[in-house]
């Protein structure tokens, strides 16, 4: 098939990629210039483990092309992705200018029929929305399909290829019959293609992201009461996870979730509600216990220190919201190092990945290191903010060697107790007893 993919932004330049994959001519189209020739030049603009091997293959063999003009890339597509951010507006709403303009840029031009697909995240009713816009401005026929990505930073390739469930809300057996021709080589296993209605379709991305949300919330909630009552919140994670209506995932303890999605979906589906004059207190309160547990880390070091952090030094491993990723959107580290500074302390800090898009957003605010050991040296303690695998079995000699005293707060809990007692550091993590050095 042809397609075409408006926006090269996360999803946008993975839905490509991937659909060139299995034979597609894929032309992905961006408005900024520079992006495109690097891309065109075979230059990644984001960070995403195995998606630079397909990338360059697919360039290579000629189904994958970037350009900066619309027309060219939709004049032989038969699908027109729409991957657009849909950022929250000043009103906490998603905001679908980009969606919306590039509907009605597409429909000024189209001249036969297309399937146009909404593949960024949206509020229902974007569908209809969208299809208003192409009634407004052109005669050509047209159906729109929204198609939610489910990708996982960090594991997005593996997601696209092999989904669990692909979701496709369409009204036209035209564009129903296309789609299923389009996703049937990654559904070979026996996962479905679920086809349904637009409005449904949109719902289940947002009820999907809200619903992990609540679940990583609700395992933070228990962890902060586990440390009042003396529990081990590992333990615990483990007597629930083993209870297959539950399962084991999304019950890691931490300091809050962040990223491009999670946040602005939670928020927006909350609004959407208000909307429609719904009062959602669940998500309102997983929003409220987010905030806070990304700071949670602080309140203990500020415990710790007896509330006076000013001229101490701090460590800090990880500043991605989740490991294998550079992005930053709402990481809990950013909130972290926010605290730290008006408090009066220096960070020093080490990312395998995200420290430029750090320093491009918070600039000198703190020193950046280029490994993690270097990252420790005379630093007052160690905070861990992201559970890279390479912070998992560190030399815990070199830690010793270079912090001016053995304490860590462990954002992640990453080490065993009986280890950290072993070792003789002062160890403070999530929902677990505190060690004493």
């Amino acid at each position: 098939m042809n397609i075409a993919v408006i926006g090269t932004g996360y999803v946008g330049l993975v839905t490509g990629t991937c659909l060139a994959e299995t034979g597609n001519n894929v032309i992905c189209v961006d408005i900024v210039e520079e992006k495109v020739q690097k891309m065109k030049d075979g230059v990644m603009p984001i960070y995403e483990p195995g998606l630079d091997i397909l990338f360059n293959r697919n360039i290579a063999q000629g189904r994958l092309s970037f350009t900066t003009n619309l027309a060219e890339a939709i004049e032989n597509a038969q699908i027109i992705f729409l991957a657009l951010p849909t950022p929250p507006g000043g009103d906490g709403r998603a905001d679908l200018s980009y969606v919306l303009g590039a509907a009605k840029d597409i429909a000024e031009i189209v001249k036969d029929y297309k399937v146009i697909v909404t593949k960024s995240t949206v509020p229902v009713g974007t569908a209809d929305k969208v299809k208003e816009v192409f009634r407004e401005n052109t005669l050509v026929e047209v159906d729109v399909v929204s198609n939610p990505e489910f990708l996982r930073e960090g594991v997005a390739v593996e997601d696209f290829m092999k989904p669990d469930r692909v979701v496709v809300g369409a009204s036209g057996e035209r564009a129903r019959a296309l789609m299923g021709e389009l996703y049937a080589p990654y559904v070979r296993s026996g996962n479905p293609i679920i086809f349904m209605d637009e409005r449904s379709s949109e719902m289940t991305k947002y009820a999907a992201n809200s619903f992990l949300a609540t679940k990583i919330t609700f395992m933070n909630e228990i962890a902060n009461l586990c440390e009042l009552v003396g529990a081990d919140v590992d333990m615990v994670r483990i007597g629930v996870g083993s209870d297959a209506r539950i399962g084991k995932r999304f019950l890691f303890p931490g300091i809050g979730y962040g990223g491009s999605c999670f946040p602005k979906d939670v928020q927006a589906l909350a609004l959407s509600a208000e909307e429609y004059q719904y009062d959602f207190k669940i998500l309102k309160s997983v929003m409220d216990v987010n905030q806070n547990q990304k700071i949670k880390i602080v309140e203990k070091i500020k415990q710790y220190y007896k509330s006076d952090l000013s001229g101490k030094h701090f460590a800090l491993w990880g500043l991605a919201f989740k490991p294998e990723t550079d992005d930053i959107r709402e990481a809990p580290a950013l909130y972290i190092i926010d605290e730290l500074v008006k408090a009066g302390a220096k960070i020093t800090a080490y990312d395998p990945e995200a420290v430029d898009n750090v320093r491009r957003v918070i600039g000198d605010k703190i020193n950046y290191a280029e490994d993690p050991y270097t990252a420790l040296q005379g630093a007052d303690a160690l905070i861990i903010a992201t559970e890279w695998q390479l912070f998992r079995n560190p030399d815990f000699k070199k830690m010793e060697d270079n912090l001016k005293a053995k304490v860590v707060f462990d954002g992640r809990n990453l080490y065993e107790l009986q280890k950290m007692i072993d070792l003789g550091f002062y160890y403070n993590s999530i929902g677990r007893k505190v060690i004493e050095a």
